[in-house]
Formats: structure tokens, sequence, C-alpha cells
């Protein structure tokens, strides 16, 4: 009998900690705005597309070369980055899981509609390629050993864009969005823990009177950062876990026009809780986790769903149905960074009075878009944003168009566009 690690069950339930209020909340101006962006920018629009099959890149890596600058794009293909303009950034690159990495000149890019960029698949020939390690297990014991020589081994400051949302059915009902900083310890060391701070935010919010059910998401960027599994084994990378999984190599891959080991993982039959099944890719040279995509085991819901509920009305049933989690790296000057995170899960609420349920699905990412080993500093404690705190609770309903001028973010795919003028609008029509 496999046992339970407290160090999964901590990480699973700040990964996905969904907490159930029965009570009804309003939204209420206040708060002080910090003050804008002074610095004169050019925001530059693009749409990224594979060049064979004219489907959209979501997620693609988007960085300014010879810079820190960086984002990603969004559900939609697209991406939106500010420079400034005096800036000597001349080009971007965009990388993408199994493509060509491409340069494009700003010149080329056209401000206010995106331009369509076009990336090519990359074909790899495997007879030429030597696959070194033939045990997949022996090949992530070796990326784990390599973690000094190919991430930061000091700590060092990081800017970055969080949005979480929050939809029932097809509706959304919340959405926030932060510029944060983040203090980001060394991987060199493990007592060096990251810390948050909200730098600027805004949500928008629809809560109306007949909803006696809300839904809010604990911990915010706290607990997106934590899918940084380098920083953070015992997520997925534990010793321990050896005994949970099976590891085999599924695939070779470019990433960044680097060859990557892709190593699959799923849960042993014989393990009742519910872990994880996914995928590592691992740079074939320097054996460095660049990228992670994994989903929770759903075999058992009810043990599932103890691991997201933290409370929840009587006369409820809560069906987890997925939770699906991505983790992404850059690279430069041979260390891999901290760029991109995401999570994503959904329920079925069931009452016992009902006839029908209710779907409720929680989404919340964070992009990386600078970093700097300048001015390092770990934030006072009542500056922290806390692994208890709620994002929701913690920003304010503004409803300027510049409202993020010169900070760069994740460009809002058209859903979501579209809700957060609906539910402003909502929100001034319930208040005027």
């Amino acid at each position: 009998m496999i046992m339970k690690y407290n160090h999964f069950k901590k990480a699973i339930w700040f990964m996905g900690a969904l907490l159930f209020s029965w009570f009804t909340v309003y939204a209420t101006h206040g708060g002080e705005e910090v003050a804008a962006d002074t610095v004169d920018y050019i925001a530059y629009y693009g749409k990224v597309i594979d060049s064979e099959e004219g489907r959209v890149l979501p997620f693609a890596t988007v960085e300014a070369v010879g810079s820190n600058i960086a984002t990603v794009t969004n559900i939609d293909g697209e991406f939106i980055i500010k420079l400034g303009k005096k800036s000597d950034i001349s080009d971007l690159k965009i990388s993408y899981i199994g493509y060509q990495n491409k340069i494009v000149p700003l010149d080329e890019l056209r401000e206010k509609r995106p331009t369509t960029i076009f990336l090519e698949p990359t074909s790899i020939q495997l007879k030429e390629i030597t696959i070194r390690p033939q045990n997949a297990l022996e090949l992530i014991m070796n990326a784990l050993g390599s973690i000094r020589d190919n991430y930061s081994v000091e700590p060092m400051m990081m800017r970055g864009f969080y949005r979480e949302t929050i939809q029932r059915g097809r509706r959304y009902v919340s959405i926030s969005e932060a510029v944060i900083d983040i203090f980001k310890g060394a991987y060199s060391n493990d007592f060096q823990i990251d810390q948050v701070k909200l730098f600027k935010g805004r949500k928008s919010a629809d809560v109306e009177k007949m909803d006696t059910v809300l839904f809010k998401l604990q911990g915010g960027p706290n607990t997106t950062i934590l899918l940084d599994i380098v920083k953070n084994p015992y997520i997925l990378l534990s010793r321990e876990y050896m005994e949970i999984y099976d590891f085999y190599l599924s695939d070779v891959i470019s990433i960044n026009d680097k060859l990557h080991y892709v190593v699959s993982f799923d849960q042993k039959t014989y393990v009742d809780d519910p872990y994880y099944n996914g995928k590592f890719y691992i740079d074939m040279e320097k054996l460095a986790i660049t990228e992670a995509e994994f989903e929770l085991n759903m075999d058992n819901l009810e043990e599932a769903a103890r691991l997201f509920i933290r409370r929840k009305p009587m006369g409820m049933s809560i069906i987890p149905e997925k939770a699906v989690y991505r983790a992404k790296y850059t690279i430069e000057d041979n260390r891999w960074y901290f760029s991109y995170a995401r999570a994503e899960v959904r329920f079925k609420v069931d009452w016992k009075r009902k006839l029908f349920n209710t779907t409720y699905s929680t989404m919340s990412e964070l992009a990386i878009t600078d970093r700097t080993y300048q001015g390092i500093e770990k934030f006072a404690g009542k500056e922290r944003f806390k692994s208890s705190d709620i994002m929701n609770e913690k920003v304010y309903i503004f409803f300027d168009q510049n409202f993020w001028e010169g900070y760069n973010l994740i460009e809002p795919d058209q859903s979501i566009e579209t809700a957060i003028r609906r539910l402003n609008r909502k929100f001034l029509r319930r208040n005027s």
C-alpha cells in the first residue's frame, strides 16, 4: 500500500483550492490606485499560427531579443508586447513546442491590430539522434541532478502579469488581473521561498442577488507560482514519487530550436490516491526540464474532491471533472528561467433539491514579463500576498480602458474581453 504524502496533499490543495461560502457578496468601489507607469511605450500586436494547417498556437513564448521582456500568446494565439520608445530592441523571438523559432523585426508588426506570424513545424530525423538513457526514470534523475547547472543559483526579482477567472457554465462571473512583483529564490537554496507582492490590480465581478453560492479561488498568484516544479519538486519530482509513477520516453521534439526528450508519466494502476498523468520536456544536451504539462487523475472522484474543496454548504455535492496544469521556462546564457504557468480546474455542482446541476470552471495564469538580478529584496510580511488571501478581495473595480498603460500583460482572448465589458456594464446599471 502506497503511503499518502503530506507534501503532495499540500501542493495539490494550494494549486486547486476552491473555497465555497454560503452568502452573497456585492462588489464595491474603494482603495488607492497605484500611480500609472509614465514611460512612453509602443504596443505591438501579433497572432501566431501554424504555417501548414492554419491553426492558432496558444501559449507560444514571445521574447524581445536582447532584453528580459516577454509574454505569451493567449488561447486565440494572440499577443501584445509593450516596449519603451527609447529602447534599442528591434526584433521579437517566437518559440513553440515542435516548431522552428522565428525572429520577427518590429517594423513588420502593426500597432493596434495583430500581424499574423506563421511558424514552421520542425522535422526531426530520429535515426540521426542518439537516445542517451534507455531508462526514462534515469533521465528524470539526471535532470534533477543537473538543477544547479541549469537554473539560477542566485535570487532574483521578477515582474509578472497574473489573471484568474471563474465561469459558471459558459458565462464569466469573475475576472481579476494584476501586475505582481516576485522575489524568486535561488534554485540551489531550499530555504529561499518565493514571495509575491501585488503592484497594481483590477477586477470585474458579477455577483447577482439570486446567487447564494460564490466560488472563491484561494491563494491567487502564490498558488500559480508553485507550478515552478523545478523550484518546488515535491509537486511532481520528489524521489518518493518514483514509486507512484511509470515513466517512459514517448517522443523527441524541438523546442526553442533545441532537441528535447518527451518523458511521459502515468500513475501506477495499484495506487488508489489521485496523483497525476503528464509529460516533461527535457533539453537533450543540458538535461534541463524546460516545460511540463500534467493533469490530476480523476479515477477516484471522491478523494479528488476532498483535495480541492475546503468548505461547502450542506446539501451540495461537488464532482471534479478536470484539473490541468502547465509550466514553462525560457533560456538565456545557458540558464533556464521560470516564465509561465497555467492552472485550469472544472467542477460539477449538484444540489439535492434542484433538478439541474451547474458547472464551474476556474483558470489562473501567470506570465513573467521581466526579470533582474538588481535590487534584490524580500517583501515585508504585511506586503506579501499570502496563501490564504483571495485575489478578488485584494483588488478593486476599474473601468479605464488604459488601466494597464505600459505594463506587459497576457492579451485577453475574445471571450474574456467581451465578458469584462459585459460585467462592467452590469455593475454600472446596478449601481446607477
